[in-house]
């Protein structure tokens, strides 16, 4: 615990300090290595398309160490050699290994990364999620001291969104699980669903939020929209943990599927902020001067009314500004967080024509964007666009820096990205 504190401390200093440190700023605070300067690749997990390539799920490396004569290009993939889904992954503690799901089979993947970042390897495949657990659709892997702490979508009973977390080691073996609650907690109502989660270990709190279940994310998205019934199916809560104790202690009623999580990683700050996919609304959660947390809206992002589908966020390293995407509309958009109780968009730019996942340096210098969502709520036809996009920001404009198309390398469908370096 001790450990953990000084490296968010220390990397939020270094970054405030001028850029000592460089990483992500949404991994775990309790991974204990750090990238020292530029992040040098970008791995992307990718979902395989059929009769696109291999038609395989895998991890795909880009080079992004400027001067380097593979900048901006594909320098290595590794198939899974399965088709199930691939969509996010984290380090482990030690930041030697990513590990990586499958929504569809559920299977998890682990990647060496720390051998050789230009070169990642397969080094394990667990499949006894589903019988161990008893939760479908690993969705979040958190990095914790020597284990991995997992967040599910769904369940392998009726399907739908009731699940649960499940905790691993470091060996990939299992050690528990924890189901969402449903009924009174601390004040609010539990729905049982789940979706990211994150620590504050300063805090001793753990924050988890709420999507939907297989049945809904496995169907089109058209078919979701027009069934009134599959649309009552969606998560409309976060719930507050005792992180230590792992033990739910209050559900805050956050209407409309609060999806990431991003605690505000200034020293001494209280706070995690999210957006609810279905409302187009910002969500502060704070812990009031009676240690209590409490949940409130303040923001809203573009036109509710056009379901812009805020997606992922990115939160930047001092907690004083927040990139939203959002997919229906191919927008990228900026909101200063300086007061994080009236968050402001200064500035928007379409960057694709569907986009997903954001990912920022924790310099803030450069912003990635891939594109897609879910296998089966991707557009069609010219608007499913499949790439990763790299820019430069200056704190005024987003400025391309280069494009890989995965449809034309023929890689699949982009997803969740995660930096790595030699350093």
């Amino acid at each position: 615990m001790k450990r953990s504190k000084h490296v968010l401390a220390l990397a939020a200093v270094g970054a405030l300090a001028g850029g000592v440190l460089a990483d992500e700023t949404c991994n775990s605070p309790y991974m204990s290595k750090l990238i020292k300067g530029q992040e040098e690749f970008v791995h992307v997990w990718t979902l395989g398309v059929e009769g696109l390539g291999d038609g395989s799920d895998k991890l795909v490396t880009i080079d992004v160490k400027p001067g380097s004569k593979n900048y901006g290009r594909v320098v290595h993939s590794v198939s899974v050699d399965a088709r199930g889904e691939a969509h996010h992954m984290g380090f482990t503690d030690d930041r030697r290994y990513l590990w990586a799901g499958g929504l569809a089979d559920s299977r998890i993947y682990v990647f060496d990364v720390g051998t050789d970042p230009a070169s990642p390897r397969l080094v394990r495949t667990i499949g006894d999620f589903v019988e161990r657990s008893g939760y479908v659709g690993p969705h979040t892997f958190y990095a914790m001291p020597g284990r991995m702490l997992i967040g599910a979508l769904s369940n392998r009973t009726d399907k739908g969104g009731a699940t649960g977390m499940a905790v691993y080691n470091n060996k990939g073996e299992f050690v528990a699980s924890y189901r969402m609650p449903k009924g009174e907690v601390g004040g609010g109502v539990g729905d049982g669903y789940g979706y990211d989660l994150a620590i504050n270990p300063a805090r001793n709190a753990l924050l988890t939020s709420s999507f939907t279940g297989i049945d809904n994310y496995r169907r089109s998205l058209g078919e979701v929209v027009g069934d009134p019934a599959a649309m009552k199916r969606f998560g409309n809560t976060m719930v507050l943990w005792d992180h230590k104790a792992m033990k739910p202690l209050q559900v805050l009623s956050v209407p409309g599927a609060p999806l990431e999580i991003r605690w505000s990683l200034r020293p001494g700050d209280n706070w995690a902020i999210t957006a609810a996919a279905l409302t187009s609304k910002l969500w502060l959660v704070k812990q009031g001067a009676d240690g209590r947390w409490q949940a409130r809206e303040v923001g809203t992002i573009g036109d509710p009314a056009k379901i812009p589908l805020p997606v992922d966020i990115s939160i930047t390293a001092d907690g004083r500004g927040l990139w939203v995407n959002t997919f229906m509309d191919g927008m990228t958009r900026y909101f200063d967080l300086s007061n994080p109780e009236q968050p402001k968009q200064t500035y928007a730019r379409q960057t694709g024509r569907q986009v997903n996942m954001i990912s920022q340096s924790w310099d803030g210098k450069r912003v990635y964007v891939t594109s897609s969502l879910l296998e089966r709520w991707d557009k069609a036809g010219e608007d499913n666009e499949q790439f990763l996009r790299a820019f430069h920001w200056d704190g005024r404009e987003l400025k391309p820096a280069f494009e890989v198309d995965f449809t034309k390398e023929k890689l699949g469908r982009a997803h969740h990205m995660k930096f790595s370096a030699r350093s």
